[in-house]
């Protein structure tokens, strides 16, 4: 699995994390981008969603993913002037090729057409093939309830995770986002068909910390709370084992057959990096039958009985999936963005080498 060249230093290292202002990591990012051959709006549209998703603290899929974003541009596995294009319609579900776009671009207008689609029919499926990483997928969960939409969304990945009771990966960790509007505190659920995603893993690594529970196998085949070792073996554990086994050949599969694209097995067998991905965008007007009214009462309800619930510990209550985030990104609004010195470092090093200053 490709790694920064500063991996070993973030290793054994703890980083030191500056905060910076949103305006100057979308400034570097931009620049960069542009001289990676982008254009202007997109390199800005593209930099502002790897900083919204640090901002957010998925620092994994913000700019600690950034510089491995700009090698592949280099290796001609991203294409930063492509646009998805209409493949196929069948009236609410459409098929759209990336033609190995920017991922997150792809996947932003794959959602906004999906959106598009269930104003007119209540519900809109936009299925999209050669695409690539959409970065972090809960950001399209956000864009669609903000849009005042329901949202399923899921992609496949290389073959990253063994089918319960294998050795080898057969599987990729499949991540699905499902998010349920609710004005500015939407609920949203982005989860990876791993208990831990690769991110996770690396960014835990890198600070030398265990997991908080079991995420895979070490060498000797035993469950281990070490990321590293899960890492070296490449055998993460899926949630609820078997089940989470079962969901991933499934999502898999749908991507595939709902895009016209290929499948995780496909897609390793290409070799390198991963790229030419399967999405699948659904958008559903969930207040449509009965009203915003009545459909904010029933989200309310349920979200109030969960908050009333007896925490184990009281210093952490319970809370609904995206409640986090909204916290997290007040404060990185407030006091700046943390980021790992060296990955900073490592980007402001891209920005001297494409001639950005």
């Amino acid at each position: 699995m490709a790694r920064s060249p500063l991996f070993q230093q973030l290793r054994h290292d703890t980083p030191h994390m500056p905060r910076l202002s949103f305006s100057e990591i979308v400034s570097v990012l931009s620049r960069i981008l542009e001289n990676s051959g982008f254009a202007e709006d997109r390199a800005r549209a593209s930099a502002t969603l790897f900083a919204e998703t640090h901002r957010d603290g998925v620092a994994t899929h913000g700019l600690n993913r950034f510089p491995r974003f700009v090698r592949q541009i280099k290796a001609g596995r991203v294409n930063p002037s492509a646009v998805p294009v209409p493949a196929a319609r069948f009236g609410p579900w459409e098929q759209w090729d990336g033609q190995l776009g920017p991922g997150n671009l792809n996947a932003t207008a794959a959602t906004d057409r999906a959106i598009a689609l269930a104003r007119d029919h209540g519900l809109g499926l936009v299925a999209l093939r050669n695409t690539n990483h959409w970065m972090r997928g809960g950001t399209y969960g956000w864009q669609a309830a903000r849009a005042g939409f329901a949202f399923i969304g899921w992609t496949n990945t290389t073959p990253n995770m063994p089918a319960w009771g294998a050795l080898d990966s057969k599987l990729g960790n499949n991540p699905m986002i499902v998010a349920i509007p609710r004005g500015e505190a939407p609920v949203v659920l982005d989860v990876a068909m791993s208990q831990f995603s690769y991110g996770k893993l690396e960014r835990l690594q890198l600070r030398g910390e265990s997991l908080p529970l079991p995420g895979g196998y070490d060498a000797t085949g035993r469950l281990t709370t070490d990321p590293g070792a899960i890492l070296a073996t490449q055998r993460t554990l899926p949630i609820g084992y078997w089940k989470g086994s079962g969901m991933a050949l499934v999502l898999d599969l749908l991507a595939a057959l709902l895009s016209g694209g290929l499948t995780t097995r496909e897609i390793g067998i290409q070799g390198g990096d991963e790229y030419g991905l399967s999405q699948v965008f659904v958008a559903i007007d969930v207040k449509r039958p009965e009203g915003s009214v009545a459909a904010d009462a029933v989200i309310a309800s349920v979200l109030d009985d969960l908050h009333a619930s007896r925490a184990i510990d009281s210093a952490s209550p319970v809370r609904y999936p995206g409640e986090g985030v909204l916290k997290t990104r007040e404060e990185n609004d407030r006091l700046g963005i943390p980021v790992d010195d060296p990955i900073w470092e490592e980007i402001r090093g891209l920005a001297r080498s494409s001639g950005s200053s």
